[in-house]
Order: structure tokens, then sequence, then C-alpha cells
């Protein structure tokens, strides 16, 4: 019963799995709608948002009213340092403290420091996404050429299978030609394998299902704009870096907290007010001469430090030095990025070369297979010759393939170097 149900389940589970076509325009737009881990990121920045409401605080007028009831007996004691009362407000707001004005600057930068990694976040879920594409659309185009392929070696297995018949070929003949079927074929099931898991795979990353699957769309897609040299590269890698940009505002933060530690000996200015509405009973003529049932206060409280002990400057020496670390790990930053933007450009000129390396050695392979065919015709060529060719054409179409696929990844590392990727995929 319990495996029935389950079976059951399973089924009703796989009948609700959807198939999405999408350009890969249209799956960008979608993970940065629907990517949970770029909607966990946006919690960061909503709670980094309230980190500087909460540092703004003590410059906000704050009210505090109370009431209580207590006996008392003899001369009217103080209760937490207030006269017995039959309600009391108490309202204070920070109007001169330096250190809380550093703290509330360093929040700030660090919401921007937030904000900086969230575009660091968005740019990474791109890159998978458009990677992830590019597997599963390269999964596709080879997939559809393989079965392509597997007709041609049925269709060869069927003539050679012939001519051995009629005593023109030899056995092994038939032999290796079911070989090559057998071959495509199982080319062909892990290829769709490959091609199941990353449209799955594409699927969780814009945020579907694990049962869903993203199809690739066949539509044509213009080459994004790429830089013209090696220097223009480095140059936009540079000015549009986000790792230096996060470095940056963190340096700045801490900037903030060791101004904040030296603030600790400026002097503190709050402005307070006051009001009781005072019980008779505990002031009687016995005690005040006389008595007014209203008492309040308004003005100003000012506290200054005298001695504020080794904390603070311990802190801001602590400050400094991770200010110190931080400025090493920005001019090593720079360097790697200009030395990752280089590189990044090379690799996108050699993938090129090969790509028309590629593309020559596919059209030598074909004029080869026309020229046997033409020989073929007039008796010239055996029938195992043009199998071996076209088997020879199957491979360099799928190397072919798989060229395109790395400048196409190419292109991308080169985009994502230079700050460019999302701006070129929409």
């Amino acid at each position: 019963m319990i495996r029935t149900f389950t079976f059951l389940l399973c089924g009703c589970a796989a009948g609700y799995a959807e198939t999405y076509t999408l350009t890969l325009r249209q799956a960008v737009d979608l993970a940065l709608r629907q990517n949970p881990e770029l909607t966990v990121t946006r919690l960061d920045e909503q709670k980094a948002a309230q980190s500087v409401r909460l540092a703004k605080d003590p410059f906000f007028p704050r009210m505090f009213v109370a009431s209580g009831a207590a006996y008392s007996s003899g001369y009217p004691l103080t209760i937490d340092g207030n006269p017995p009362s039959i309600a009391q407000a108490h309202a204070v707001q920070t109007f001169f403290n330096r250190i809380k004005t550093y703290e509330v600057a360093e929040a700030r930068e660090n919401e921007r420091t937030t904000l900086i990694d969230i575009d660091i976040k968005r740019d990474d879920i791109i890159y998978r996404t458009a990677s992830l594409y590019l597997d599963a659309e390269r999964a596709t185009e080879i997939s559809e050429f393989v079965a392509r392929q597997i007709q041609e070696f049925e269709k060869i297995h069927e003539v050679v299978s012939a001519r051995v018949a009629e005593g023109k070929e030899l056995e092994i003949e038939k032999d290796k030609a079911m070989l090559n079927v057998a071959r495509a074929k199982q080319r062909a099931a892990t290829l769709n394998l490959d091609r199941d898991y990353l449209e799955r795979s594409l699927a969780i990353v814009l945020g579907y299902a694990p049962e869903d699957a993203v199809k690739i769309s066949t539509r044509e897609r213009g080459a994004p704009q790429l830089p013209a040299s090696e220097e223009e590269a480095v140059e936009l890698a540079l000015s549009n870096s986000k790792e230096l940009r996060r470095l940056e505002s963190v340096l700045t933060a801490k900037g903030y907290t060791v101004k904040a530690q030296h603030a600790s000996r400026l002097p503190q200015v709050d402005l307070v007010a006051e009001y009781a509405l005072l019980t008779r009973y505990n002031f009687n003529q016995d005690f005040f001469r006389r008595f007014n049932q209203h008492a309040g206060q308004v003005g100003i409280s000012i506290k200054i430090p005298v001695l504020s002990g080794t904390g603070s400057s311990a802190l801001a020496q602590q400050a400094e030095l991770d200010s110190t670390r931080l400025r090493e790990q920005i001019k090593s930053a720079r360097g790697r990025i200009s030395l990752d933007a280089r590189r990044s450009f090379q690799e996108l000129r050699n993938v090129e070369g090969a790509e028309e390396v590629a593309r020559l050695d596919l059209e030598v392979i074909r004029k080869t297979l026309d020229v046997t065919l033409a020989k073929l015709g007039e008796g010239r060529a055996a029938l195992t010759d043009v199998a071996t060719l076209h088997t020879i054409e199957n491979e360099k179409w799928i190397t072919f393939y798989d060229a395109q696929t790395s400048r196409e990844r190419a292109r991308l590392n080169v985009l994502r170097q230079t700050g460019s990727l999302l701006s070129a995929l929409r």
C-alpha cells in the first residue's frame, strides 16, 4: 500500500513538471528576478538599511512615560533618582556626539558595501546562467547532429550488409559499420543525459523546481560588444571592478571607525526634558512650605570625558591596522584584475584562431568527401572509404561545435572581467 501511494505521488509530481523554452536574454532576466540566492541577498540589503536606521536612532527624540506606586514613611525619598510622583515623562535627544555621527557614517558605508556584494552576486548568477545555457546549447546541437549521424550510419550499414550478402565486401566491413552505429547511439545516450542534467540545472538557477527543465531556443543572437584591445580591456576591468569598489568601501568604513574612537575624548551634548506630576501625600507642610504638584525642566546635558582609559586607543590602532591591510589588498587586487583582463582577452583571440582552424579542417574533409563520392560513382573508390570519411567528417563537425562554444565562453569571460556582462546580455 505504501509503495503504491509513493508511486502515485511521484507520478503526480512528474505530471506537474514544466518545460520552458527560453532565449539567453530571457534566461538572464528570469535569473535576476527569480534566483533564490539573489532573493537572499536582497534580504541582506534590507538588513543593512535597518542598521543605518539603528545607528541614527540617538539623534531622534525619545520619550518615556512612567508611573508607579510605593509606600513612603518620613521624608519623601527618591525612586530611581526621581521624587515620588503620580506620572513622569522623560525626553532625550542627542545633539552633539561625534562618536555616534561617525557610527552613522560607518553604517551607511557598510550599506554601500552590502549593495556592492549584491552586485557581485548578481554578476556571478548571470555568468552561471550564461555558462549553463551555452553548455546546454552545445549538448542540444551535438545531440541533433549525432541523431542525424545515426541515420547515416544505419543507411551505410544497410548498404554494406547488402554488399556483403552479394559477396562484394568482406564480413568484417559489416561488423565495422555496425560498430559505428553502436558508437553513435552510445554517444547520443551520453549527450541526452548531459543535456537533461544541464537543462534541469539551468531551471534551478532560474528559480524553477528541480523537476522542471529549460529548453534552448534556436533563435539567433547578436555578437556582444567587446573591447577593441588589451589596454581597453584592462582599463574597463579596473574602472568597473566591483571587487575594488568593495575593498575601497570597507576601507572607508574602517576610516570612520578610527575617527569614532579618536572622538571618544570629545564632549557629548544631549537635549533633555523632564516632567513629573507629584503626589501631595508625601509633600506636606511638615517638610515643605511651598509645594507645586507640576514639576518640569528643559535643558542640555553635557558630558566631558576626563579619563577614557586605553580601550578607545586600542580599538583605533586595530582599525588602523585593518586599514593598512586593506590598502595592500587593493594594490594586490588591481594587479590581479589587470592580469586577468589581459589573459581573458588573449584567450579570446586564441580560441578565435582555434575556431578558424576547426572550420578550415572541416572544410578540407568535406571537400575530400565530395571527391571520394565522385570517385565512388566512377568505381574508383570503395564504399568503406566513404564510410570512413563520413566518420571523420562527423568528428570534425563536433570539434567545430566545441570551438564555437569555447569562443562564446571566452567572450563571456572577457565581458565578466570588464564588468560589461549584464549590459551585453540584456
